[in-house]
């Protein structure tokens, strides 16, 4: 009995290193099932809870959060087991350092996966950003956060980061400095984004370029012109110049001068301004806000009546075909008044009669 009682104050002593190896086991252990009925109950049962919220903004954040808080669960488990073990100061600083860093990292790696997830698109669309500069954000805020943690967790190893601070920030304005026609194409980039004038998709007219947007980025903007070929915009240039979006036209306008011979009796000429009137005001493609037919001037070689209206169609082809039918339209308004249209012609007059050629044959002439 004296060697068993013996036994058993040493194996359960509180001083007893095997003992407290034993508790410091055990704690592991509860901690990986603490990890496991969280992940399975607790964390379960929260999403459920989130997932009948009217908004799913609440399930994205902690999504977002519980790979750290699995590993958050892990570290703390194994600081209290190390914590229980009798260590030297020095190596329970460097434990308390590591747990601490650990801390920060996990922190930052919740707000890495919270910007760039769900969460941050669901804000992103409820802002109305554009998807490229909602990536761009994305990747800019997600590279402050790396930088921060690292900072927090150089500091907290006790060593001085303003040196740093002031050397990044020297080095940073030496490096805006080099690439500032780089950084000029991604501000005019963002700035494209912002005032959005124009899409993905969109016909467009610059002093630089015509065609289809194709492709937008930070740096530049792919343009596919009519001739096929794809031209590559720095966003700088085109942030600088006018920019005519012909996508965005509500109606196409139509606009000329139809000149009619001076031969052309005035009630002749003033019928035919009428219903070539009347015609575009009943034709089914023109737009009815604005018709103009008019008699407008006695030009060199023709009477010109001035002509001015809208089709309700912006695509090109329609626009194309709706215009082809009145032209034959009023080709035929023409016809039935007996009107020629005229040609660019002149007349000239001589002071004296001229002679004709078999006068100029005969002698003495």
């Amino acid at each position: 009995m004296d060697y068993l009682n013996t036994f058993w104050s040493f194996l359960f002593h509180q001083d007893n290193y095997w003992w407290q190896l034993l508790i410091a086991t055990l704690i592991i252990l509860i901690t990986f099932l603490v990890r496991g009925l969280f992940t399975r109950i607790v964390f379960n049962v929260i999403l459920r809870l989130s997932s009948k919220t009217r908004t799913e903004l609440d399930r994205a954040i902690l999504l977002a959060f519980e790979g750290p808080l699995k590993v958050l669960i892990i570290i703390i488990g194994l600081f209290l087991a190390f914590n229980y073990l009798p260590l030297p100061p020095g190596v329970m600083f460097v434990l308390t350092s590591l747990f601490r860093s650990a801390i920060i990292v996990l922190i930052a790696w919740g707000f890495f996966n919270l910007v760039g997830g769900a969460a941050y698109n669901q804000v992103s669309d409820l802002m109305n950003l554009d998807q490229s500069l909602a990536i761009f954000a994305s990747k800019a805020l997600r590279a402050v956060i790396i930088a921060l943690a690292l900072v927090i967790v150089v500091q907290e190893w006790g060593y001085d980061v303003s040196g740093l601070i002031a050397g990044l920030g020297i080095g940073g304005l030496a490096l805006s400095l080099a690439a500032k026609d780089a950084l000029a194409n991604i501000f005019g980039g963002v700035i494209i984004i912002l005032d959005k004038p124009f899409s993905v998709g969109d016909w467009i007219l610059t002093p630089s370029v015509e065609g289809t947007v194709e492709e937008m980025s930070l740096r530049s903007t792919r343009v596919r012109t009519f001739a096929n070929s794809l031209v590559t915009v720095p966003n700088a240039v085109l942030a600088n110049e006018a920019v005519t979006n012909w996508t965005r036209m509500q109606k196409r306008r139509v606009s000329f001068h139809l000149g009619v011979t001076y031969t052309t009796p005035r009630p002749k000429l003033q019928e035919c301004v009428n219903k070539i009137r009347a015609l575009l005001e009943n034709h089914p493609e023109v737009h009815p806000d604005l018709i103009l037919v008019y008699f407008d001037q006695f030009a060199d070689s023709s009477l010109d009546i001035f002509i001015y209206f809208f089709t309700k169609t912006k695509v090109w082809a329609e626009f194309m075909a709706a215009k082809e039918d009145i032209n034959f339209k009023i080709m035929e308004i023409l016809e039935q008044e007996g009107v020629s249209v005229a040609f660019p012609s002149r007349s000239i007059y001589f002071e004296n009669k001229l002679q004709s050629q078999k006068s100029l044959k005969e002698p003495g002439v």
